[in-house]
């Protein structure tokens, strides 16, 4: 059996039937490289590609931003605010969660609650942004039919033309002016379901500032996957 981990622990297995070549893919959001392999390679073949390309492999890794774990004393930016995380030990069997005044305040037994962290935060991301939504819905006479958010890798969100729109929940950990264009940008869809000058141009007209919120999505979207991660966790990537 042929043991990829030894080439690097950040390195994601992918067998892929539709694939025509051996390649290795950059997911900066999931801080991972994913090694594409046709099903009919070999894995020898693959170790020995993956292998005469671990320089490459380890530049790649070593340049994505630092991940910042759920931990006591982390700074998380939320909506533009920085709150700082205060773990206080506690007597009670449940975990206690608030945000509130630039500060993320839990109170637990649990030797590691970022799990339940994550879990509230998801949550708040998806009030606030439902909020945002249906206010942006309501400027264009629309209502959403369905709404939810989700820990997207490959793009910030989605949303058709009948109303159904998903967005990533890492986007709180964006400022407001990212937050309102991202937003700004799946609302549009209500209307256009392309990219035509007509959609763009509505896009504008419902974001609050939308050259600063893209430029920053373009230049910093990235770095939002790095929230709740530990320095040494790779993601699971499911089979093509």
């Amino acid at each position: 059996m042929v043991d990829f981990s030894t080439i690097s622990p950040h390195l994601n297995v992918r067998i892929s039937p539709k694939a025509k070549r051996l390649a290795l893919r950059l997911d900066a959001h999931a801080g991972c490289i994913n090694l594409v392999i046709p099903s009919k390679a070999s894995m020898k073949t693959a170790y020995e590609f993956a292998e005469s390309n671990q320089g490459w492999i380890e530049d790649k890794i070593g340049a994505l931003p630092r991940p910042v774990p759920f931990a006591h004393g982390q700074i998380i930016p939320i909506m533009g605010v920085d709150h700082i995380i205060e773990i206080e030990k506690s007597d009670k069997k449940y975990t206690e969660i608030n945000i509130l005044n630039g500060k993320i305040h839990v109170r637990t037994q649990q030797a590691d609650p970022s799990t339940r962290i994550t879990r509230v935060l998801r949550k708040f991301a998806e009030a606030e942004l439902k909020k945002l939504s249906d206010a942006k819905a309501d400027i264009l006479e629309k209502k959403l039919s369905s709404f939810c958010v989700r820990d997207m890798k490959s793009r910030w969100g989605s949303c058709s033309t009948d109303g159904r729109m998903t967005l990533a929940w890492r986007l709180i950990f964006a400022p407001m002016c990212a937050i309102d264009y991202v937003v700004s940008h799946e609302s549009a869809h209500l209307i256009h379901a392309n990219h035509a000058r007509k959609f763009w141009e509505l896009c504008e007209e419902l974001s609050t500032d939308y050259s600063t919120g893209k430029e920053w999505m373009r230049l910093n979207g990235v770095n939002l996957g790095r929230y709740g991660k530990h320095p040494s966790q790779p993601q699971e990537i499911p089979e093509e």
